[in-house]
């Protein structure tokens, strides 16, 4: 099964990284590219342990919907999200934020695996896993600079 181990310092508090990082709009905003969106469950504001959304989005020309759930939660620590229902055989997202002198270390970790036996272990390897990686690096650069601006 794949894993993607990603590490990102932040200049900024644990609190405001895990708490945009639970947010439906930021993520929205973070993955236009492929026209993500909150269709069901909760679709505007903050998750909370438990919590449901449906997303919509369009990857490799595909329409793909998939629900997750917040299925662990330790503010301001560390959440996990889960695929409930979706494209994924499994999708298993821990978000880790560790204080540092400078602000957060923030670390995913993702474990996934395609549908199909053998031929989803092969698209797993040659596709899904660079794909993904970089969906999680954009999400990642796009959750510092929203941290970094004014606004934030």
């Amino acid at each position: 099964m794949p894993r993607i181990e990603l590490t990102t310092e932040i200049r900024a508090t644990p609190e405001q990284c895990f708490e945009l990082s639970l947010s439906v709009d930021a993520h929205q905003s973070s993955m236009s590219e492929s026209g993500e969106r909150a269709v069901a469950g909760v679709t505007s504001g903050v998750m909370r342990l438990g919590d449901t959304v449906t997303w919509k989005a369009r990857h490799f020309g595909v329409p793909v919907t998939m629900t997750s759930v917040i299925s662990e939660y330790d503010a301001p620590h560390r959440f996990v999200d889960e695929q409930r229902s979706g494209p994924f055989r499994r999708w298993w997202h821990e978000h880790r934020f560790v204080p540092t002198a400078g602000g957060t270390l923030m670390i995913d970790v993702v474990e996934f695996e395609a549908p199909a036996g053998a031929v989803g272990r092969l698209v797993n390897l040659l596709v899904l896993t660079p794909y993904m990686t970089t969906l999680l690096e954009r999400r990642n650069v796009w959750l510092t600079d929203a941290l970094a601006s004014p606004e934030a």
